[in-house]
């Protein structure tokens, strides 16, 4: 346990670490947390708004959701980032949502907000601002964790907006994985959420959660949420 006498700043005092023995327990559990804030936020305020993340560890959480019994008509699905590729790369983290979940669900066409990363960042980025104008304060957000201790397509040495009055969508032109070409949303943005989730699984990511543990600067610690985060993890 942490201490809470911590100065304010420090992001350790509002991070839940919550481990399992295997990576399928965690995916599961993932799976519960997801349904159970959709039923909560759906009784509560019509609707259900949730931020997707990619990899691996997402892509098995969404073949679970996908045999849910879930009130599909009322999620709205947005996503944390993208990578500028055609529409139909299996790289794309939309195209892997889809693949997996979202085409084997009744939620309305209108309300799945892909990122347009196929326009190329500045572009893309611009849309999706414009599309998460007027959007409040999502309901869930999935993030991952990289060894580098990226998360979303926020890499350490880049800018991450956390200021309060940063961009909601950054573009990014020079990530250190490819495709260097992204688009995230900003870490401001991802702050305003009612609970965000982190998946983290496998051996590579032992090293990453022990500096976020230390409390580095990384980019997965400058998610900052009202609620503070939980940090689901399966090394």
């Amino acid at each position: 346990t942490m201490s809470t006498s911590d100065a304010p700043s420090d992001a350790r005092r509002d991070t839940r670490w919550v481990g399992f023995a295997t990576l399928t327990e965690l995916q599961q559990a993932a799976c519960r947390r997801i349904i159970d804030a959709a039923r909560r936020a759906i009784a509560q305020r019509g609707e259900f708004l949730i931020v997707l993340a990619g990899g691996n560890t997402p892509r098995r959480v969404y073949r679970l959701l996908r045999d849910e019994n879930a009130d599909w008509s009322h999620w709205n699905v947005y996503f944390g980032d993208e990578r500028c590729l055609p529409v139909d790369d299996a790289e794309r983290n939309s195209k892997m949502a889809a693949t997996e979940w979202l085409d084997h669900v009744p939620i309305p066409k209108e309300r799945v907000h892909p990122i347009p990363a196929e326009l190329g960042a500045r572009a893309a980025a611009l849309a999706y601002a414009d599309t998460l104008r007027g959007v409040g304060e999502f309901d869930l957000v999935l993030l991952g964790l990289g060894e580098d201790g990226h998360t979303a397509s926020l890499f350490p040495n880049h800018d991450w907006g956390t200021a309060p009055d940063a961009p909601d969508v950054l573009a990014v032109l020079d990530a250190p994985k490819p495709p260097p070409q992204r688009v995230s949303l900003s870490a401001a943005r991802l702050s305003r959420a009612r609970e965000v989730l982190f998946l983290v699984a496998g051996d590579s990511k032992r090293e990453p959660i022990a500096r976020w543990r230390a409390g580095e600067q990384l980019p997965a610690a400058a998610i900052r949420p009202a609620a503070g985060v939980d940090v689901l993890i399966s090394t």
